[in-house]
C-alpha cells in the first residue's frame, strides 16, 4: 500500500434525501412477528422489553417507542396467536404510548413515573404479570440493552428482576436474552431492511454535513459552545451527547463544550451522533506542523499518517463474508505498537444506538452480513503529547441483491454512495469492494491540521 501524503483535495458535493425517509406501520410488525418466531424456537413463552431513556434502542427497533422522561417494558407473547404485545407505561408517557406504529396494548404501571409522582391508581406489577401471562413455569427472555456470558445476569432494575423471578418459581426460568436482537452473529438488528438502511443514510449526511461546517467554520476566539453550534442539531435524537473539547481536556475524552475559547495550538476533538449515524473528527487547531508543540511536530509522520494507512487497508478489507478477526489483524499489525493504545474493537455494528455490538475481535469468526451498518471507529489513545487522529464514520455492506433492491427503491441513496465510493478511490486512492456503501458526506476525509481543512491525507498519487 501507498504511503499517506498530505494534498489540498477539494471535497465534492454529494447532497442528501430531501426528507427523513420514514419507516412504515407494516415493517415493525414484521419485526414483532419475527421476534415471536425467534424467541420461541429459543424456548422463551414470554419476552420482556425495557427501555429507560438512554437504552431505548431495542424497544424503539420493535416498536417505534422511545420513553421520555420515564422507563417503558414491554411485555410480549411468543406465540403466533398470543395478543398485540403489552406496554407498560407511566404517567407521562401514557400518551406518548399510544403513537407508536406499532400496535401495543397499553397498561398504566405509575411506579415507571417520576418522584413522588401519584403513584395509587394502577395495578401492582404481580397482578400485571399474571394477567400477561408470566405464571410459574413460564419462560421468560429479557431484553434491556447488554448481553452477557452468563445469561442470568439481567441489566434491568432488580425490583424487575424480583419479580419475575418470584412469578415464574423454581420452576420457571428468567434468562438475558439480549442476543435475539444484537448478536453479531445473528442478532435481527444487526442486518436491517432497505427502508432502514435509507433511514441512516439521511443521518450521516446530517452528522457528516454538520462536522464538515463545524471545521470549515470555527475561528479562534470563538469558545466551545459557539463551535459546537456550527454542527447544526436538526433536533433528531442523540444518540451520544454532543462531544467537543479543545487544549487540555481534549485529551481527557467524552467532554462536553465549554466556554473555553478555541486557540492555535490546542488539539481538538468533536464528536456528533443521531439515531443511526455518527461522524467524529480529531486533530489539531494548527495550519501547518511548524504551529505544533516543539516535540510532536512530526505528528503526520509519527501517528496521523500510520493511522490512516491502517483505516485505509480497514477500509479495503470490508466485504460481506469477510471474518472479523480479519479487521482487527489488520489493526493489531499496524498499529499494534503499544504507542497507538488500540484497545477497543477496531469497528463495530451502528444502529439507533451507536454501538450495537461488534463482530470485530483477535480471531473472529464472525462474518460481515449483508444489510449491517458498521462504524470505521478505530481511536488510537496515545496518551502521549501527539493526541489522536479520528475518522469516524458508517457504511452499510450490500450484497447484489440488496444493491438491486436499494437501486430501485432508493436510487438517490445508491447514486450517492456510488458517488463517494468513487471519490474515496479517484480522490484519497481507497479502493472499496463494491458491497461497501460510505454513508458520510465527508467520507474517509482527515485532515490533521485542522485550520487547513482542505489539506487532507491521501495514498493516491
Amino acid at each position: 500500500m501507498a504511503k499517506a501524503r498530505l494534498a489540498h483535495i477539494e471535497l465534492p458535493e454529494f447532497g442528501g434525501p430531501d426528507a427523513e425517509p420514514l419507516l412504515p406501520a407494516s415493517l415493525y410488525r414484521a419485526r414483532a412477528e419475527c421476534l415471536r418466531a425467534r424467541a420461541s424456537a429459543a424456548g422463551f413463552d414470554r419476552l420482556i422489553v425495557w427501555a429507560d431513556r438512554e437504552h431505548s434502542a431495542n424497544l424503539s427497533w420493535l416498536s417505534g417507542f422511545d420513553p421520555r422522561f420515564e422507563e417503558a417494558i414491554v411485555i410480549m407473547g411468543t406465540a403466533a396467536d398470543d395478543p398485540d404485545p403489552a406496554i407498560l407505561l407511566g404517567n407521562e408517557d401514557w400518551g406518548l404510548g399510544g403513537a407508536a406504529p406499532l400496535p401495543l396494548r397499553r397498561v398504566w404501571f405509575q411506579d415507571l413515573s417520576l418522584p413522588d409522582q401519584p403513584r395509587h391508581k394502577s395495578e401492582p406489577l404481580p397482578a400485571i404479570l399474571a394477567a400477561e401471562g408470566i405464571r410459574v413455569g413460564s419462560r421468560v427472555g429479557v431484553i434491556g440493552w447488554k448481553s452477557y456470558a452468563d445469561k442470568r445476569w439481567l441489566e434491568v432494575p432488580s425490583w424487575l428482576a424480583d419479580a419475575l423471578r418470584v412469578a415464574v418459581g423454581p420452576t420457571g426460568l428468567v434468562e438475558n436474552a439480549n442476543d435475539l436482537l444484537i448478536s453479531p452473529l445473528d442478532g435481527l438488528r444487526t442486518v436491517n431492511e432497505p427502508e432502514q438502511l435509507a433511514a441512516f443514510e439521511w443521518a450521516s449526511v446530517h452528522t457528516s454535513e454538520g462536522v464538515k461546517a463545524l471545521l470549515r467554520g470555527m475561528r479562534m476566539g470563538m469558545t466551545e459552545r459557539q463551535a459546537v453550534a456550527l454542527l447544526g442539531w436538526n433536533g433528531m435524537p442523540l444518540s451520544c451527547h454532543l462531544m467537543l473539547t479543545a487544549g487540555p481536556r481534549a485529551r481527557l475524552g467524552m467532554l462536553s463544550p465549554s466556554d473555553r475559547p478555541l486557540a492555535v495550538g490546542d488539539p481538538f476533538t468533536t464528536a456528533f451522533g443521531i439515531w443511526g449515524a455518527l461522524t467524529c473528527r480529531a486533530g489539531w487547531l494548527v495550519e501547518e506542523a511548524a504551529q505544533l508543540p516543539a516535540g510532536v511536530r512530526d505528528y503526520v509522520d509519527r501517528l496521523a499518517g500510520p493511522y490512516f494507512e491502517a483505516v485505509a487497508e480497514w477500509y479495503e478489507a470490508l466485504a460481506v463474508g469477510t471474518p472479523g478477526g480479519d479487521l482487527q489483524a489488520i489493526i493489531d499489525r499496524r498499529l499494534g505498537d503499544p504507542f497507538f493504545g488500540i484497545f477497543l474493537n477496531p469497528g463495530h455494528l451502528l444502529h439507533l444506538d451507536e454501538w450495537i455490538a461488534s463482530p470485530v475481535w483477535a480471531g473472529s469468526p464472525v462474518p460481515l452480513r449483508s444489510g449491517s451498518a458498521l462504524q470505521v471507529d478505530i481511536i488510537p489513545a496515545t496518551g502521549t503529547e501527539w493526541f489522536t487522529s479520528n475518522i469516524e464514520d458508517g457504511v452499510v455492506l450490500a450484497d447484489v441483491d440488496l444493491r438491486a433492491e436499494l437501486a430501485d427503491r432508493f436510487p438517490g441513496m445508491l447514486a450517492r454512495t456510488q458517488a463517494r465510493r468513487a471519490f474515496m478511490r479517484d480522490a484519497l486512492g481507497i479502493t472499496l469492494h463494491e458491497d461497501v456503501l460510505p454513508l458520510s458526506n465527508i467520507p474517509a476525509y482527515l485532515s490533521p491540521f485542522l485550520l487547513r481543512p482542505h489539506q487532507v491525507l491521501t495514498l493516491a498519487s
